[in-house]
């Protein structure tokens, strides 16, 4: 673990990577019981919206760190400049909500992108991917469409194999090709 992630993290008696996964995916478990709870709530004009991501991704990490919920405030290797994340957020939230009232394509496609794109702005220090997939899953709760199933149905693959057949999707993706995409998050 970075030594400067480690002063915002909560929890004092994590020591390696192992303890930290484990205890973020109880954190995650709460912020999952949080949207079940809500679903029938769940609009676009509430969801797709900066306080929405902020909230859900704070829900996901508020007992592991510190900064849950707050945008990145350096750049990484992966993610727009830091300086951009509100401005290309907005500008996503704004796209696909136009999207969606005007039935560009199917919903399925356009919550594709959106999950991509969510995660190439990367708007957090940590937690990206799991927050973009969780914030995909809420948007189609919004047009009260199935949450994807974001590649469980391979179950007689390795944990580490599918992190790599999702990671391949996102970056064909990134070339503008979103069929391996879309054929894992409904796997």
């Amino acid at each position: 673990m970075d030594p400067d992630e480690v002063i915002d993290l909560f929890p004092s008696h994590i020591r390696n990577q192992a303890d930290l996964n484990l205890w973020e995916e109880a954190n995650i478990t709460q912020a999952e019981l949080w949207v079940n709870k809500r679903q029938r709530q769940f609009h676009m004009s509430t969801v797709l919206t900066e306080g929405f991501v902020r909230e859900l991704h704070r829900r996901m990490f508020n007992r592991t760190w510190r900064w849950s919920g707050t945008f990145r405030k350096s750049n990484k290797n992966i993610g727009v400049d830091w300086t951009q994340i509100s401005v290309k957020l907005n500008d996503l939230l704004l796209n696909t909500i136009y999207q969606l009232d005007h039935s560009a394509d199917a919903i399925d496609e356009i919550a594709t992108r959106f999950h991509h794109q969510l995660v190439w702005i990367h708007a957090f220090p940590n937690g990206n991917g799991r927050h973009a997939r969780l914030m995909t899953d809420c948007l189609l709760m919004t047009k009260d469409m199935k949450r994807f199933s974001w590649g469980a149905n391979y179950a007689s693959i390795s944990t580490d194999l599918l992190r790599t057949k999702y990671i391949d999707a996102l970056r064909k993706a990134d070339r503008s090709d979103y069929s391996e995409l879309l054929s894992f998050v409904r796997a």
